[in-house]
């Protein structure tokens, strides 16, 4: 026998949420109707662990005895059922195992645990044997999991076959053309056949040599699609245009941009009519006319980036504001999580390298159907609930972790993204320009590789993405995929947010599609890599693999030979890995070595030459006047029937559900939340956010909208496009924009192009609508990102052209869309159209001018841009937020109620301002406060209107999860004597904590600084034994030295091992530092205060309700997973019911809050015989509360089914506070769509406590 132990884990049955849920997902959805029962454990395999740190570890790390049961070795299960694992694939990152070795190894740091991770389920019940298979089949997804035994291993510590040296493909230059073919065809490559003939003749030619297998797969990975925009940059030739009603404007757009070409290249002969030349035509057009004149110019090829000027505490200084839109299509179609988690990670990691702080985040998503019956899922697909589902989860998961703000979450539906999954991730950012530094590399400059080491995930992703899908290639995609690790990557923002950092690193790239081949070989001409140097997540990884791993969140940087150690020590500092790997060199030449051997050896110029030369016809259908996509006409019969219908359509029915699982409040600078009213039930249609300054006031703010209508475009492409452009501006300007500022980013999706000219048709249309559309606004596209493999056997994805525009503008310009007040109107103003259906640009211009206008002027007190659901869809979201009614007029016709009338812009004014109105418009309604849309003699109540509107995607995005409903008691505590510090301080030294995962300092820090303290952060380090022990010592000394201890929010550790503040707790039950604590407590008068992940720390330790860090008892209370099984991000009511606590010295008793939640584990749960003793003590300091202030089981209001609504408790002299709502994430313009006060005024408290 071995030396592993085996451990299995699961929840108890009040708190097993996941297993309830996949016991209704497989009987609903998969339809198996005998299932009685399911259970879920959590199996850990470990190794390398003494007997005490494995016992202590049973119940600190493995499991929560509250909510937990451990089983050694093996469990009993009923007779009959049917059992298996599922572990992640070998190279695959389990987040899970490595949170749990980083826990275990707190408990002693000598120590160096092994520790595997598998999910094991149990279903019990009449499973036949086919049902059994489709079970497996659901839970496991082949590209990132398998099925393993029950047998334990004899050891756990991998021992990896020594790889042999790479392999030259001998007689390569000098192959036959069959001999040659046969080989291209064997090697599964992405790149043409024309490609390789090209790299035959360099070799034979130039390098008169053979290539090495490393060579060839560099060069298929530096010329794929992903990499280098091959099918953008083919040369289009014999270019025509079918007949058709819609002819002369898409000819007209064509023959604008051959002018401008003419006017801009006429002496450059190498320039050529291409897809990306279309693309960028409008931004070279629009710069040259001088109206470009705010874009940072830079040899990096990280964002889209503007100069602007900044205000703050009164003094102006310029700031770079970058965006970026990254798609991963592929990877989350074959591996939902993992494919949209690392869609978010690299869409971060483009600013990020360009220095920048990314502070937002924007979702658009496009699928089929997800409500439709798996049994009705294509051969070798994953069912479109699971891809949507998935998807979610990773892209949250990785931006909650992070810390990254999603503003705008929306997926759009149509049947065709059955083809391939449309996963958008839009991002900005933004740096003070005095701290980013652009300069060359120059020769003997060294390049750094921070972060993440390299495995063989994510190897072949570039050029898997540049391939078209078929049944088979589904099933051998799995080294393609990557798994995130988002706390790594905030490692990063930390280091590059330092300004003594930015300022040394002269050029930076991330890894993202290519690895260490593209991401170093782009950074200069001349390079000599020592791949030998990259740190690996595991042995056994050759050359190739090493130079084209795509493992995430890695980042090359180049700094001058004097400023290496000085950027080696400041990694260190942020617990981040970094490792010398490269060199500038004089020669024009990209090598690598392995085992000290050169392995690459290739000419920058041929490099650059990003393949052979490819060619193309085109031919550019026209479509028919006949279908016209805006005369189609709705069934208006039944106002009623036709109104339901359209609030329960796929794209424009409620996703509140999804909206929820991302953090939205995060950075406490977002100026809407998703949702906002009194009900937060009026979505906003654009993301706002106050520039991410580190201190002082600024009222500067970024704006970012996005237009996309697949079904419009797959009628017209051309008009797809403009109208997307259209779309995106006029959602600014209903929120209050200025259009004239506005630049875009265009994400470009379509089929598979392959040789047929009337496809290659389809993108180009789509380009000249976006650029006729650019020049007519004068307002630029300056970046973008296009997928071009959007084809699954013979089905494609519709022509997309997603249009994301982003503006500048100041918190107060800021308006936000759900209706204000009753008595107030609602005007109509119109975009003219031509007789094409395209939009007459000098009135679209002079309307959103008067539109702007009127926003400052406060003429306008809300306002929508239409969108797919007409005036119907853009009333009833603006309505739902505070539950005003509306009285139609009967001058809007029936089928004006329904028009998707793009560009058009509802407004609600004040009666009394009607005549203030300076643009045409049409009056369409008033707004009562009756509950009710009227329009004739038709009444739809708010409530039938809304079930229409909710119910649709509920069985798929949940809102509720059946929490009993009871009644509870609403009781305050009175305290006469609250505690007072015999400890003074003019300024309390608070000291923040910050562990891997940690995400909240910023935001707590600046709270403490505004209420008067000073703050220390410091982050522990756990790379090495010695860091280890080092970080405790300073961590001992700063609870010391400090009046204050702030636990922030974030994920220690990813919330791994199944189980939030884990990584903390561990952490602080070191002897020295549990010591400080009880010293600060017992001896100074200390206070600590917990939020969200810092509460979960608290309760896991202890401090509450106890006030003393000690063992966690069975019948301890504790948090755990939320009610409905996910994350939850939404603003709740919370009424302070006890004053026991010096921290609510300055929030009144009875006094409601409204302060933003967001959380995965937050549900307060505790025996009735606790509960009634915190109450009587007074410990329940904060409850959750519906509109009316009573605490309630009602979960829009209490979303995470706490017990007694309770949402923050404190020590029992109240000096120690952990609430789970992040009271820090308040500022002046934050979250101005969200009604109550959002200020508890708790750092105020905890620093007045001391004076």
């Amino acid at each position: 026998m071995g030396s592993v132990r085996r451990i299995y884990v699961e929840k108890k049955a009040p708190y097993a949420v996941r297993a309830r849920e996949l016991k209704e997902e497989v009987k609903r959805y998969l339809g198996i109707k005998g299932l009685t029962a399911v259970r879920v454990l959590i199996r850990y395999d470990v190794e390398n662990l003494s007997e005490k740190t494995y016992k202590q570890a049973l119940v600190t790390v493995f499991s929560e005895p509250p909510v937990d049961n451990y089983y050694e070795e093996k469990f009993s299960y009923k007779d009959g059922s049917l059992v298996f694992s599922a572990e992640y694939l070998p190279g695959q990152f389990d987040q899970r195992a490595d949170s749990a070795e980083q826990c275990v190894k707190l408990l002693n740091e000598k120590e160096n645990p092994v520790i595997r991770s598998a999910v094991t389920y149990v279903f019990e019940g009449e499973i036949p044997e086919e049902a059994a298979k489709r079970i497996k089949e659901y839970c496991i997804n082949p590209v990132d999991s398998r099925e393993t035994d029950e047998n334990k291993p004899e050891t756990l510590v991998q021992v990896f076959d020594e790889p042999a040296d790479v392999a030259v493909f001998e007689g390569f230059k000098d192959m036959p053309g069959t001999e040659l073919k046969s080989l291209y065809d064997s090697l599964n490559l992405a790149m043409t056949f024309k490609d390789f003939l090209h790299i035959q003749k360099y070799f034979a030619g130039e390098e008169k040599r053979d290539p090495s297998v490393t060579e060839i797969r560099v060069l298929d990975t530096y010329w794929s699609d992903h990499c280098r925009h091959t099918t953008f940059l083919t040369e289009l030739k014999n270019i025509k245009f079918e007949d058709g009603f819609y002819k002369e404007p898409v000819v007209n757009a064509y023959q604008e941009y051959l002018d401008a070409r003419q006017e801009l290249f006429k002496d450059r002969p190498d320039k050529y009519v291409s897809l990306m030349d279309i693309a960028l035509m409008g931004m070279r057009k629009l710069r040259a006319d001088g109206k470009l004149n705010d874009m940072e110019e830079s040899d990096e090829i990280n964002a889209c980036s503007i100069i602007v000027p900044v205000e703050i505490d009164g003094k102006t200084e310029e700031w770079l504001v970058f965006f970026k839109n990254e798609t991963h299509n592929h990877p989350t179609e074959i591996e939902p999580f993992g494919g949209a988690a690392t869609c978010l990670g690299g869409a971060i990691r483009d600013p990020l390298s360009g220095r920048g702080y990314v502070y937002q985040a924007m979702r658009v998503t496009g699928a089929a159907d997800p409500t439709v019956p798996m049994k009705d899922t294509l051969p070798g697909k994953l069912p479109q609930r699971k891809i949507v589902t998935g998807a979610a989860q990773g892209y949250s998961s990785y931006g909650n972790q992070i810390g990254l703000a999603t503003g705008l979450v929306n997926e759009v539906y149509h049947p065709d993204y059955v083809a391939k999954r449309m996963e958008i991730g839009a991002v900005m950012g933004a740096a003070p320009r005095r701290n980013v530094i652009r300069k060359n590399s120059d020769p003997g400059d060294i390049i750094i590789l921070l972060g993440g080491r390299t495995g063989r995930d994510g190897i072949g992703g570039a050029t898997g993405s540049s391939k078209a899908d078929t049944t088979k290639s589904i099933d051998v995609c799995g080294a393609e995929v990557q798994k995130g690790n988002a706390p790594t990557e905030r490692k990063i923002q930390r280091l590059f947010r330092r300004e003594e950092a930015s300022l040394i690193i002269k050029k930076c790239n991330d890894f993202g599609a290519g690895g260490v081949s593209v991401a170093i070989g782009e950074l200069a001409d001349g390079l000599r890599v020592s791949l030998d140097k990259v740190p690996k997540k595991y042995a056994g990884l050759d050359g190739t693999e090493l130079a084209i791993s795509e493992s995430q969140e890695r980042m090359a940087v180049v700094v001058s030979k004097e400023n290496v150690d000085k950027m080696l020590k400041l990694a260190e500092e942020e617990n981040l890995e970094a490792v010398v790997v490269a060199e500038v060199t004089e020669e024009p030449r990209l090598v690598l070595l392995w085992r000290d051997k050169v392995i690459v050896n290739i000419s920058r110029a041929f490099l650059d030459t990003n393949g052979a030369h490819q060619e193309t016809d085109v031919t550019v259908e026209i479509p028919g006047n006949e279908d016209n996509y805006f005369e189609q006409k709705k069934d208006v019969s039944d106002i009623k029937s036709a109104w339901l219908g359209t609030l329960s359509d796929l794209n424009v029915c409620s996703q509140k559900g999804l909206v929820e699982m991302f953090d939205s409040s995060i950075g406490a600078a977002s100026v809407y939340m998703p949702y906002g009213g009194k009900t937060q039930l009026s979505p906003v249609q654009t993301m706002v956010a106050k520039l991410p300054v580190l201190s002082g006031k600024c009222d500067t703010v970024t704006m970012m909208s996005y237009g996309i209508d697949p079904y419009l475009a797959s009628w017209s492409p051309f008009h797809g496009s403009v109208y997307a452009v259209v779309s995106s501006v006029a959602k600014i300007v209903a929120a209050g924009g200025d259009y004239s500022k506005i630049r875009f980013t265009f994400q470009e999706y379509f089929r598979r192009l392959g040789e047929d000219p009337e496809r290659w048709g389809e993108p180009m249309a789509a380009l000249l609508g976006a650029y006729d559309a650019q020049v007519k606004l004068g307002l630029p596209s300056i970046g973008g990102k296009d997928s071009m493999s959007g084809t699954f056997n013979n089905i494609d994805v519709p022509p997309t052209l997603c249009s994301f525009a982003v503006d500048i503008a100041k918190v107060q310009d800021i308006i936000s869309p759900e209706l204000k007040e009753a008595g107030n109107v609602l005007v109509k103003f119109d975009i003219e159209k031509d007789k094409y259906s395209l939009p007459v640009y000098s009135q679209l211009m002079s309307l959103y001018a008067n539109i702007k206008e009127m926003s400052a002027a406060g003429i306008i007190k809300s306002a929508y841009a239409i969108g797919f659901g007409g005036i119907c869809e853009a009333i009833s979201k603006m309505s739902f937020g505070n539950g005003l009614g509306v009285k139609i007029d009967s001058s809007v016709s029936k089928e004006e109620l329904f028009s998707k009338d793009y560009g058009s812009i509802i407004a609600e004014i004040a009666a009394e301002d009607v005549s203030k109105i300076t643009a045409t418009y049409k009056k369409i309604a008033d707004i009562t406060d009756s509950a009710e849309f009227v329009y004739g003699d038709t009444n739809i109540s708010i409530k039938e209107a809304l079930d229409a509107w909710t119910s649709r995607l509920e069985s798929v995005f949940p809102t509720r999860s059946g929490v009993a409903q009871t009644e509870l008691e609403d009781t305050l505590f009175d305290e006469k004597n609250i505690y007072i510090s015999s400890q003074k301080a003019a300024k309390p030294e608070v000291f923040i904590p910050v562990f891997p995962g940690t995400n909240c300092e910023y935001d707590t820090a600046k709270a403490f600084e505004a209420a008067g303290a000073n703050v220390n952060t410091a982050v522990f380090k756990n790379m090495t034994e010695s860091q280890i022990t080092e970080s405790a010592s300073a961590f001992e000394a700063a609870v010391r030295k400090a009046n204050i201890l702030m636990f922030s929010g974030g994920f220690s550790a990813g919330d791994e091992p199944d189980g939030s503040a884990k990584f903390i707790a561990s952490v602080f039950r070191n002897p020295g530092i549990m010591d400080a604590v009880h010293e600060l407590l017992e001896k100074r008068d200390g206070l600590i205060l917990g939020i969200c992940n810092g509460f979960q720390a608290l309760i896991k330790l202890g401090l509450v309700p106890y006030g003393e860090i000690k063992p966690q008892a069975e019948d301890a209370p504790t948090l755990t997973t939320n009610s409905i099984g996910r994350h939850i991000s939404k603003t709740v009511y919370t009424k302070v019911v006890s004053n026991k606590s010096p921290w609510l010295l300055k929030a009144g008793l009875g006094n409601v809050y409204s302060i933003p939640a967001s959380h995965g584990e937050g549900r307060f749960v505790a025996s009735d015989a606790v509960i009634k003793k915190l109450f009587e003590n007074g410990q329940v300091a904060t409850r959750y509360v519906d509109l009316s202030g009573k605490p309630t089981m009602d979960e829009d209001f209490n979303p995470n089914g706490s017990y007694a609504a309770i949402e923050g408790i404190t020590s029992p002299d109240g000096r120690i506070f952990g609430k789970m709502a992040h009271s820090e994430r308040i500022g002046d313009g934050v979250a101005i769509n969200i009604y109550g006060n959002q200020n508890q005024h708790i750092f105020e408290s905890g620093t007045e406590y001391f004076k």
